[in-house]
């Protein structure tokens, strides 16, 4: 099973916008930006709402057959590690590998020294095509990148093992995710990195490196574009030097994670990709979720007051919905409209606020965090939610397939 050049990993908090969600990929090939669905959900969020990933396989289904989609299409078991992948495994064919948990915790010292034998031939001065810099390496600096990785790298091949074990082999993607840790990796650890892997026996075709900056849920990046740039330029060059040198997938490409509404850079990705002749996973999930508060607004009546009273809860909830998110949000409390304010607002003063239209004098920055968090706030109600997004799903499904095809497939693919 070979994951196409270009694939979306497209979220959805509560199972019921798979059809709005696959229109908008629609659109993107009739445009001619051919990118493949990846429905997908983490245990995490599969725990708050309620579901099963058996939820997210008939959602996928369910769209794929009622729209005509005649292409690939994936449902991905999103940040699984050992202690959950079983209940993913029947349902899934995409596995996100989430070992940055094990990142700076030592392998064996044999284990260790078998993978600097085997690099050895990399120590002295390594070129990698595309950059402009070579890298002096020692057998103590690929040693010191093998204390800090590899451990994390062989847990990675016991889950893939696990997985081929139960499912059978070829049956499934596999992506390695090593995001959600403290440091970015630099060109030099990516490249042992996909070393190990190699020697792990992983057929790995996602790779989704740690990056300078924030990236926040639901919200733009935080940091330096132009240093973003040169670490993912250089994560493409490393990763199409490895394929070659270590006999990786050809297909092998860059996982966003968090990818969603990441407007400021966008256009170098579009830019480099195009550059590399690179493939691309863009995650997204949440926004989906915020595009279903808007249409709720937008419907006015009782959509309205249902939107408002979800935020008026996140609010009562603030500490609660925060404490999991918090190293991924920036919300400035001071900024949050009150109670009274919210009482006040019309269907589009709220959409205004919500949406992400950074020209929007209205759109509140914090507002749209607290809200992507709240989602939980919104499974505690239920039927009346879920039978809410039925009611005016003629308008809630307009803005999450616009959303999608206008402000990330256009940009990001396009």
């Amino acid at each position: 099973m070979f994951l196409e050049k270009y694939s979306m990993g497209i979220g959805d908090r509560f199972a019921k916008e798979g059809k709005a969600q696959l229109k908008a990929l629609i659109k993107a090939r009739e445009a001619g930006i051919d990118v493949v669905p990846v429905w997908n959900k983490s245990y995490r969020e599969h725990k708050a709402t309620g579901t099963s990933p058996e939820s997210v396989r008939i959602e996928a289904d369910e769209a794929v057959k009622a729209l005509g989609w005649d292409g690939s299409y994936y449902v991905d078991a999103d940040h699984i590690g050992i202690n959950n992948v079983d209940m993913f495994i029947d349902s899934s064919d995409f596995f996100t590998i989430d070992v940055a948990d094990y990142i700076g915790q030592k392998a064996q010292d044999d284990e260790i020294r078998a993978f600097v034998d085997k690099c050895t031939k990399y120590a002295g001065k390594l070129e990698i095509p595309g950059l402009d810099n070579s890298f002096n390496i020692t057998k103590d600096d690929i040693k010191d990148i093998a204390e800090r990785f590899l451990l994390a790298v062989k847990k990675a091949g016991e889950i893939y093992r696990h997985i081929e074990n139960t499912r059978g082999k070829d049956s499934f993607i596999t992506e390695v995710s090593m995001d959600e840790t403290e440091n970015p990796q630099t060109p030099v650890e990516m490249f042992f990195i996909l070393a190990a892997i190699s020697f792990e026996n992983i057929p790995v075709q996602n790779i989704a490196p740690k990056f300078t900056g924030r990236f926040n849920k639901g919200v733009d990046y935080v940091g330096d574009t132009d240093q973003f740039a040169l670490e993912f330029e250089s994560d493409l060059a490393v990763i199409a030097m490895a394929v070659k040198e270590f006999g990786l997938y050809e297909n092998l490409k860059l996982s966003i994670h968090s990818g969603s509404d990441k407007f400021s850079i966008y256009g170098n990705i579009n830019r480099l990709i195009k550059k590399y002749n690179a493939g691309l996973h863009l995650k997204t999930a949440g926004t989906t979720w915020l595009e279903e508060l808007i249409g709720l607004a937008l419907a006015g009546g009782e959509g309205l007051e249902l939107a408002k009273n979800i935020y008026k809860k996140a609010l009562d909830r603030y500490d609660e919905l925060c404490a999991p998110y918090a190293a991924v949000i920036n919300i400035d409390p001071d900024t949050l409209p009150s109670l009274e304010t919210i009482e006040k607002w019309s269907g589009e003063e709220y959409a205004n606020a919500l949406r992400h239209d950074q020209e929007c004098p209205e759109y509140n920055l914090s507002f749209r965090q607290l809200l992507h968090i709240a989602y939980k706030v919104a499974a505690d109600m239920g039927e009346v939610y879920i039978n809410a997004l039925d009611k005016f799903s003629y308008v809630v499904g307009e803005n999450v397939t616009e959303n999608i095809y206008q402000r990330h497939l256009i940009r990001v693919f396009g």
